[in-house]
């Protein structure tokens, strides 16, 4: 319950989030590669947002006309996604659930195209992380797409002294005790041996950028990385 009620606070009361209802370029650059590289156009597709927030990307693509699902833990999160949803007029094309993205999903096998985790998986453990990995794998369909947004920790000075000051129980992970959040950040090996056990990797490319906390500004590195469910 530690989990739910950080988020849900924080969504209350930003710190680490932000109020946007755009996606973010990250996403945006994703997209594009699906059209051009993968000739995948988006629409009428199935689509699962995990840690979908307050909807940024999932309204966006269900005002594309896909049919979305979104994964969130923090009622506030969900209320503000369905909100925006119905004065956009998308309502029928998107639908929030609360459950945590750590556990089985209550989807059918091979049932979405494409699945989006933007930084979402980096405050689930070990044991959740199997279960979302298999998760994935199971719900995507043969040939479908995954785009990961994850914590890296590669040239990170800040993430690397937090992993010194501020251990937490699993490897690679930190606490945040202003904010009650156990983090996991990932080498670029690292991900590709755990990412890569699941999925073939089309293409992984590093990013900074910067969060602001408690007046602060932080700067983050992020993994970005393009995954496809081997087609039969």
């Amino acid at each position: 319950m530690a989990q739910f009620s950080t988020w849900e606070e924080e969504y209350q009361d930003p710190k680490l989030v932000t109020k946007k209802a755009e996606p973010q370029n990250d996403t945006l650059r994703f997209f594009k590669y699906l059209k051009k590289e993968a000739n995948l156009e988006l629409s009428h597709l199935h689509v699962l947002d995990l840690g979908s927030g307050t909807g940024r990307n999932a309204n966006y693509l269900a005002g594309l006309g896909n049919m979305v699902v979104g994964l969130e833990i923090s009622n506030t999160a969900i209320g503000i996604a369905v909100e925006r949803a119905k004065i956009l007029n998308i309502q029928k094309n998107v639908k929030y659930l609360k459950q945590s993205i750590g556990v089985k999903y209550p989807f059918a096998d091979e049932y979405f195209d494409l699945v989006l985790d933007v930084t979402s998986s980096n405050s689930l453990n070990e044991k959740e992380r199997g279960v979302y990995l298999r998760e994935v794998q199971r719900t995507l369909k043969n040939g479908g797409y995954f785009f990961v947004r994850a914590l890296c920790k590669d040239a990170d000075k800040n993430a690397k002294n937090l992993l010194k000051v501020s251990p937490g129980p699993e490897k690679d992970t930190y606490f945040m005790k202003d904010l009650n959040l156990i983090e996991r950040v990932f080498s670029e090996e690292d991900f590709r041996k755990i990412y890569g056990a699941y999925f073939k990797i089309k293409k992984i490319s590093k990013r900074s950028g910067y969060t602001r906390f408690d007046g602060q500004n932080y700067k983050r590195n992020y993994l970005l990385a393009y995954l496809q469910k081997e087609p039969v």
